[in-house]
């Protein structure tokens, strides 16, 4: 619950938050005569701001507020900051500075997520020039139940975005040609294929049988797609997230591959064998501080030393495994080759060869990036197991 004072009455409101993130201790209320600087000063001191004027006036607050945390640089100085940035990160090393950029932001996200708005309990917003929302909020958070909650601005415009991904859907050529892609619609919470060159690993990589194959972690669906336009006739994908599973299965309907593809709910492996098992781990050891963030961040590396330790019972005599897997966590000296290799051979299993390609994401040709030097070097990999 969140707590404030209003007309003189104390007043509550449950507190929701999809990111886990802490309700505000203190709040306050807010309208459009609140300065941006103001409105900073209090953010930082973590007090939350229940606005109560009009709700394109809030965006553009939330704005301003991304502006004095963000402190863009002017073109001029880019290049000293670039400096600055890879001279920091070779002081500390890369894992530390891995760290101290997670920290901070988690610190931009936390002062980011202080302007908060009220939500009817019908999915409404009662504030001035307030789009409906209700669609986006029903997918997220299912049918309303009466009950009202106070969110964060910043939050629920990230609802806005994710209905309009999936809405829009993201292009994927691996599944139709260059000229006419077909799409992959991605559900709120469930991590979006928009770095393509894991999927064209996978779209590319020589078949070593098309029965069956496993996709273990499927996500939105997207690589058992991919197996199935390339003619495996049999895909079981596998999640235990139950916004993942009906992303998957709204997708493979969409794209007429329901009778191909079958989605279960398990914890990683399905129950007996295929010529073809293949994961897309999250690819960082790490905690993750959000729903989302579990599509990046794997805690004690669980699900690849879990699929690895899990893999040679599920494959069929002659059959492979394909990991793939970013080494962007040697780069950051989270993970070393040598441990992922001794993990494979610890599971029974051999190499049998590894294609790779270079990511084309923004980020990586970001020389003011704190971690550009780690992600200019990522390698994506396709690495194909078998028994040993």
């Amino acid at each position: 619950m969140i707590h404030w004072t209003e007309n003189g009455e104390d007043r509550s409101a449950p507190w929701r938050s999809e990111s886990g993130a802490a309700a505000p201790r203190r709040v306050v209320l807010a309208d459009d005569t609140l300065a941006a600087d103001t409105a900073y000063r209090l953010a930082c001191e973590g007090t939350g701001l229940l606005w109560r004027g009009d709700f394109q006036n809030a965006r553009h607050l939330l704005q301003s507020l991304m502006r004095r945390a963000d402190k863009k640089p002017k073109a001029a100085k880019a290049g000293r900051k670039a400096q600055t940035s890879a001279a920091a990160a070779a002081a500390v090393g890369p894992a530390h500075a891995f760290h101290l950029h997670r920290q901070s932001q988690a610190q931009r996200a936390r002062l980011l997520g202080m302007v908060l708005v009220p939500v009817e309990g019908d999915h409404t917003i009662a504030l001035r020039r307030a789009p409906d929302l209700r669609e986006a909020f029903a997918e997220a958070w299912g049918k309303p139940d009466g009950t009202a909650c106070v969110v964060s601005l910043r939050e629920v415009l990230g609802l806005v975005g994710a209905h309009e991904w999936r809405k829009k859907g993201v292009e994927i050529p691996a599944l139709g040609t260059a000229q006419a892609p077909l799409r992959i619609h991605p559900h709120y919470g469930v991590f979006s294929p928009v770095r393509g060159e894991y999927v064209d690993l996978v779209a590319q990589a020589p078949l070593p049988a098309t029965d069956l194959a496993f996709d273990i972690g499927t996500g939105t669906g997207v690589l058992a797609a991919v197996l199935a336009r390339r003619g495996v006739q049999k895909i079981v994908a596998t999640d235990q997230d139950p916004r993942a599973l009906a992303c998957a299965r709204d997708n493979v309907q969409r794209l007429g591959l329901a009778s191909k593809v079958e989605v279960l709910q398990a914890d990683l492996f399905p129950p007996g064998q295929a010529p073809l098992v293949v994961c897309n781990p999250p690819w960082l050891p790490g905690r993750a501080s959000s729903s989302i963030e579990h599509a990046v961040y794997d805690e004690d590396s669980r699900m690849l030393r879990g699929f690895l330790t899990g893999l040679k019972a599920h494959l069929s005599p002659g059959g492979e495994g394909w990991l793939i897997l970013s080494d962007l966590a040697e780069h950051l000296s989270l993970r070393s080759r040598a441990q992922l290799l001794e993990w494979i051979a610890g599971a029974g299993l051999q190499v049998v060869d590894r294609h790779e390609v270079q990511p084309r994401h923004a980020k990586a040709m970001d020389p003011a990036d704190p971690l550009h030097a780690a992600r200019s070097a990522e390698r994506t990999s396709l690495w194909r197991l078998a028994a040993s």
